[in-house]
């Protein structure tokens, strides 16, 4: 009988297809938070081991790259801080040690301006954020599941994101390319902040493939998570 496997959480179709291939359940959030819950309550219901969350993120601290991989050791959101498996986080860490790790803040949007990273960076001392690490955390503590947080900054604590870049997410973590175009037409000169964002998820999708690849069970899970308090 196979034993139960975590599922995986990410926000886009780009950041699925870089895992495809591992053997992994995976749930596309697409920027739905209450979906995306739904389905991820369901998976755990039926008897998913655990959840990881994956994916691009926004940086928050200064010193982190595009690409740089961060594990989170917890999660700070609207409801207090909820912290990641031990164990697992340190399997993961052993096998990805140019990983930084710390506090991953997670909300319902993304953060786009660069004052507001900062201000958010104060308020939780987090080194990124995205838009699905909360759900996991929540989901996984009620359901008494463990879970891990492994990201890649896509755009710099400098960076404000262009407009562009909030229009073009689809409900099924797809790109939609008519809003994108329709949102450049309307202020041209976002192109080269479009263009620098598009390169920083480049970076970001290859370092968390290679990631996942070097990470063997531990990122995989055909060993599970140990579950460890």
């Amino acid at each position: 009988m196979t034993p139960p496997r975590p599922v995986a959480v990410v926000g886009l179709q780009s950041e699925a297809r870089r895992i495809a291939d591992l053997g992994l359940d995976i749930l596309i959030g697409g920027g739905d938070s209450a979906a995306l819950a739904a389905r991820l309550d369901a998976a755990l219901t039926q008897g998913a081991a655990g959840v990881i969350s994956l994916g691009l993120c926004g940086a928050l601290d200064p010193t982190l790259g595009l690409g740089d991989l961060v594990i989170g050791q917890s999660v700070s959101t609207s409801n207090g801080l909820f912290r990641a498996d031990p164990a697992w986080t340190r399997r993961l860490a052993a096998r990805l040690p140019e990983a930084r790790l710390g506090v991953v803040a997670a909300e319902d949007r993304p953060v786009v301006r660069a004052q507001d990273k900062r201000d958010l960076a104060a308020r939780t001392g987090a080194l990124i954020a995205d838009m699905e690490s909360h759900l996991v955390a929540r989901a996984a503590t009620a359901h008494n599941r463990p879970f891990v947080v492994l990201r890649a900054p896509s755009d710099l604590a400098s960076q404000t994101l262009p407009p562009a870049a909030l229009v073009g997410m689809r409900p099924d973590g797809g790109t939609d390319l008519a809003a994108v175009l329709a949102s450049l037409i309307r202020a041209p000169a976002q192109l080269p902040a479009l263009m620098a964002l598009a390169r920083g998820a480049g970076a970001g999708l290859k370092a968390l493939e290679r990631a996942a690849r070097a990470s063997g069970p531990d990122f995989a899970f055909s060993d599970g998570p140990s579950g460890e308090a």
